[in-house]
């Protein structure tokens, strides 16, 4: 018997696969659990809409980050921090201060854990930083660092 899944089945499959198990498994175990669904045509029907429109959405999604990125990379940030005789700085600055400092200078929300930092700006100067905002789509922002 064919059948869809509704859901992740460890043994058989992903969600929204189409999978060919025994009759007895599928009337014993997987329909009454809710865990997929008898493949006929209307089920098969549904299945190819949801499909068509997960990918309408996630190419969406695709061209917003695209479009993100490219007026992003018009923006400049300036972040202040103390800073000692010859240059040298006290702290660092994380992403938790660059997404802030954006939000308050360009009015627009970025999210921390998407900056990609090896480690914190300890200098002064102009840095650029990689955002990834979409699995294929990465954003650069310039961010300037000065003293106090």
């Amino acid at each position: 018997m064919k059948v869809i899944l509704l859901q992740d089945v460890k043994s058989l499959g992903k969600k929204d696969e189409v999978v060919e198990i025994s009759d007895g498994y599928a009337r014993n175990f997987v329909l009454p659990k809710k865990l997929g669904v008898e493949a006929n045509n209307q089920n098969m029907n549904d299945l190819k809409l949801k499909k068509a429109n997960k990918e309408k959405v996630e190419k969406e999604r695709f061209e917003e980050a695209k479009a993100f990125a490219q007026e992003m990379e018009k923006d400049e940030v300036v972040v202040s921090i103390r800073a000692g005789e010859g240059g040298k700085t006290f702290g660092a600055i994380s992403s938790k201060e660059i997404a802030s400092a954006y939000k308050q200078q360009c009015g627009k929300e970025i999210d921390r854990k998407k900056i990609q930092l090896t480690e914190g700006i300890k200098s002064v100067g102009v840095f650029e930083v990689n955002i990834k905002l979409h699995p294929q789509v990465v954003g650069k922002l310039r961010v300037k660092v000065t003293e106090l």
